[in-house]
């Protein structure tokens, strides 16, 4: 890999994960624009949806005649925002969108995602259960798009063994030595420690359960050096070895690492941190027909591997219906059960949660 793609990637990365995405719509074609069926997709903007735009969409269009006009998401919540609005007045600024767990729940709770029908959704058996995303009565309100892992890295001239868990960040031996990510929403630690010293994330259920996360998060305090909002910075110090550990994207370290700098990616024990995003269909769209037949087509084994290929993002499919090889699924994913977030706490509880993580963790 060259500099470039690396950092590509790190574009990528930044909008996928904070939702910094700029503003604005990619015109499609005249010609496919001209086609009898359409559909407006919400992707996460910059290099993601560029990479949608190059090797996904036209594909889907090919194969089921429907254009695709692609629209740029800014942030996670401004976009929830503005779906909330549209739909209050009849409108879709996309038909479809993919959005981040913690929205899919603010959404769930104004009744904005038009339920989806399994039964015109075949391709949804080939899913991971966890990425059929539901209302609390059953209907569907999303089908799980992209997945993409954080993992625990480390420079491997500090570090030529890789540790093995994620105990390894409250390790005294690695006092200052630590990147983690700034947010409670962000960062999953919660849930990390809850899976590493706590028996599961299930621990969480409860205030005392959470308190007792915090109480022991702050125990890694002493080893952090840095609690990063810009991941530049944190992956130019964890390459040149002056914060040799931490958390990071997975898919973002492969590829400095293919560029040669001495990092690598692990999985620890307890697993990585599994995030996602979720194709949903807003109430005000009368596209159902049509978004139901894109979120089908991207439910099936060979999209998601091509878009594991080409997008870097982790099947939400089971893996043994995919065709991608050990390398390839190495590159994106893992075998090891995933640590996934609390996503049901940051939207009940974020208040709460932020004003405890200033006050315990970063204050």
């Amino acid at each position: 890999m060259n500099k470039k793609s690396l950092q590509t990637g790190v574009s990528r990365r930044t909008v996928m994960a904070a939702g910094l995405a700029g503003a604005g719509v990619l015109a499609m074609p005249s010609v496919l624009r001209a086609q009898d069926r359409s559909l407006k997709v919400g992707v996460y903007g910059g290099y993601f949806q560029s990479s949608f735009d190059e090797h996904i969409f036209p594909e889907f269009t090919k194969a089921t005649g429907i254009a695709v006009e692609s629209v740029a998401e800014p942030t996670g919540e401004a976009w929830l925002v503005q779906l909330e609005q549209a739909a209050r007045a009849g409108q879709a600024p996309a038909d479809v969108s993919m959005m981040s767990q913690v929205a899919m729940l603010k959404g769930k709770s104004t009744d904005l995602w038009t339920p989806l029908d399994l039964a015109r959704l075949p391709n949804s058996t080939n899913l991971i259960p966890h990425f059929v995303n539901k209302y609390d009565d059953g209907r569907v309100a999303g089908i799980g798009a992209v997945a993409w892992y954080i993992t625990l890295v480390t420079n491997t001239d500090t570090y030529p063994q890789a540790p093995d868990s994620w105990a390894a960040l409250w390790d005294p031996a690695n006092a200052d030595k630590l990147g983690l990510l700034a947010l409670v929403s962000n960062s999953f630690l919660l849930e990390v420690t809850a899976k590493t010293f706590m028996g599961g994330t299930e621990a969480l259920d409860t205030e005392e359960g959470i308190l007792e996360a915090f109480d022991k998060l702050a125990e890694v305090k002493p080893n952090v050096r840095l609690w990063y909002r810009d991941e530049a910075q944190f992956e130019q110090a964890l390459k040149s070895g002056e914060i040799p550990m931490g958390q990071y994207y997975h898919d973002v370290t492969g590829l400095a690492a293919a560029d040669g700098h001495p990092v690598r990616s692990t999985f620890p024990k307890e697993g990585g941190i599994l995030d996602s995003g979720c194709w949903a269909l807003s109430r005000a769209s009368d596209k159902t027909d049509e978004a139901l037949v894109f979120i089908d087509y991207m439910s099936q084994p060979a999209i998601q591997a091509t878009m594991s290929r080409k997008v870097g993002t982790a099947p939400t499919v089971k893996r043994e219906l995919t065709d991608l090889t050990d390398e390839e699924f190495a590159g994106v994913s893992s075998e090891i059960e995933p640590i996934v977030p609390r996503y049901d706490l940051y939207g009940e509880r974020s208040d709460w949660l932020n004003q405890k993580w200033t006050e315990l963790i970063v204050g």
